[in-house]
């Protein structure tokens, strides 16, 4: 369970910490006050993308951990699998830099934000507005079914095997040219490989090359210039060169040298500059010995980078990239060579691959099939203590072409009122409605995963009265099993909360600056007051939001 969170520098939030209760936590608050930044701030720490924008006006980075406490067994392997401490409170840290990204820390160790997702997946489930409006796309109902039907490990393993079949079946057609075809392509192939080879290029060939040729065009220039330096070393024409000019230094310096420490540290280091002096003069000797150009071979420098610019022009921008394209010239070569054997095995494969398609796909469809009128049932029993007791929920299938999941269709009907026909979600419901078959979802899913903690962004939506009282009731229901964190802005809801935190905000020295902080009973009944009669709290409201977490505590409804 989320136990606690802690958050830093996060939009409106300068500092907030929040710790939950292992039941059924509610968060409440006026409308802008800052609720959906706290849910944004859990998607963030569970390693989910986050803007920069999240960042606090006029700070660095923003700071978000959180402690979960009795993780599942699926949670300690993975620590263990990975190399992080599995001790009994797991710490989840994420740091949010304006210029520099962001760091993801587990059990205060380096992690990626994929290593986080993975894990936090085992231990958060968000369900927000997003989810209600997959529901109303009936290409994600299948995934739902299948989650439910405990089928999505064998429904992964078969798209593998469909994407294969897939890899497959592109490959042999690639491989269907006439005979023609594949002559002249290999002709192209044997006379590019050639082409290449009778180059004999070497890695860097060219750069050397091209060093060689602008000493050559610019020889007498460094010919000259080496001559220059040497003799201004060594002297000329009865002139002394630097080297004498520094040995007569050092050699008046060394007759005073031991009449003070000044005079013996000058003496030393002209002495030192002059042996330093003496190997740089003797470099430049030993490179004008060496020195010879043959102008000659400037034209066969030229005529090689010609050619090696025309092979490039051809095959690849570098040397590197040529003889890479020789490599797979021969490969796919070969590879046509052998085409007829290979044509044969990857056929065999082929047909091999749909045999095993057409079996498994079959399984599928009747797993599935065997899981229709247990899941319509239990939606159904849902619903009816939600408030929709005349509501027909029916799973409706059909048969289609094989695809990566399999030959079946599904898609979620429903009918809300006696003597109307079902009809597809994304045709009559409404906000309320979605909001209540979501939460049915939910709850008979609620056994398929050990996931510690569930949180529900305005689940009220188009909820009032008595459904939200039912909505309250079901959410404590849950969260006898599991931690349920619930955004609400139903008095109706929150009247069920183990524990209710208020979130509010307000602006101080021109800036503005959100709090959280838990409720107690009397302050409980204050803000169930102002959900239900808005800012004019009376006596009557007051009483009203007393009765009502009398009778949630008492369970009377």
């Amino acid at each position: 369970m989320l136990s606690e969170l802690y958050i830093e520098n996060v939009a409106v939030i300068e500092r907030a910490e929040v710790r939950f209760l292992q039941g059924l936590n509610v968060l409440t608050g006026e409308t802008g006050a800052g609720k959906s930044i706290l849910i944004d701030s859990i998607n963030a720490i569970i390693g989910n993308r986050t803007s920069r924008e999240i960042v606090r006006t006029g700070c660095d980075k923003a700071v978000i951990w959180a402690v979960f406490d009795n993780c599942n067994s699926e949670v300690s392997t993975y620590l263990s699998e990975m190399g992080y401490d599995s001790d009994e409170s797991l710490v989840i840290y994420r740091e949010i830099m304006v210029e520099k990204g962001s760091k993801c820390r587990i059990n205060n160790r380096p992690a990626t934000a994929a290593a986080v997702r993975e894990l936090c997946s085992m231990l958060i489930n968000i369900h927000g507005q997003h989810d209600n409006q997959e529901l109303l796309n009936p290409e994600r109902h299948i995934h739902v079914f299948d989650r439910y039907s405990g089928l999505s490990d064998e429904v992964t393993e078969f798209s593998g095997i469909y994407r294969r079949a897939e890899a497959v079946k592109k490959t042999l057609d690639s491989m269907r040219i006439d005979d023609s075809q594949k002559q002249r392509k290999m002709d192209l192939l044997r006379y590019q490989i050639d082409e290449i080879e009778a180059a004999k290029l070497t890695v860097k060939e060219d750069e050397e090359l091209s060093n060689l040729r602008n000493v050559i065009k610019n020889s007498e220039k460094i010919l000259e210039s080496l001559n220059t330096a040497d003799r201004a070393f060594k002297g000329e024409d009865g002139q002394p060169g630097i080297l004498e000019i520094m040995y007569g230094a050092a050699d008046a310096l060394s007759d005073i040298a031991a009449f003070s420490d000044d005079y013996s540290s000058v003496h030393i280091a002209i002495d030192e500059e002059y042996y330093s002096l003496s190997d740089i003069s003797e470099r430049i000797s030993r490179i004008l010995s060496s020195f010879e150009y043959d102008a000659s071979t400037l034209t066969e420098i030229e005529e090689r980078l010609d050619n090696i610019f025309m092979l490039k022009r051809k095959y690849g921008e570098t040397i590197e990239d040529i003889l890479e394209f020789q490599k797979n010239s021969i490969s796919e070569l070969e590879n046509l060579d052998s085409s007829e054997a290979l044509f044969g095995e990857l056929e065999a494969e082929y047909m091999d691959i749909l045999d095993k398609i057409d079996e498994r796909a079959s399984v599928l469809s009747e797993k599935r099939k065997n899981s229709f009128c247990r899941f319509e049932d239990e939606i159904k029993t849902e619903l009816s203590y939600l408030d929709m007791e005349g509501a027909r929920f029916t799973v409706n299938w059909s048969n289609t072409d094989i695809g990566p999941l399999g030959r079946d269709k599904i898609e979620f009907f429903l009918s809300t009122n006696v003597g109307e026909p079902e009809k597809s979600l994304s045709k009559i419901v409404s906000g309320g409605e979605l909001s209540r078959i979501m939460l049915a979802i939910k709850n008979v899913m609620a056994d398929k995963d050990n996931i510690g903690t569930l949180i529900f962004d305005e689940i009220d939506t188009g909820i009032s009265g008595k459904s939200a009282y039912k909505i309250g009731d079901k959410l404590r229901q849950s969260a006898r099993s599991r931690q349920t964190i619930c955004v609400t802005h139903s008095a109706q809801i929150a009247s069920y909360a183990d524990g209710h935190y208020y979130i509010s905000k307000a602006v101080q020295g021109g800036r503005t600056y959100t709090s959280v902080r838990a409720l107690g009973h009397q302050e409980r009944i204050l803000e169930l007051a102002r959900i239900i009669s808005g800012d004019n709290v009376t006596e009557i409201s007051l009483n009203n939001a007393d009765e009502m977490l009398r009778l949630a505590n008492s369970n009377e409804r």
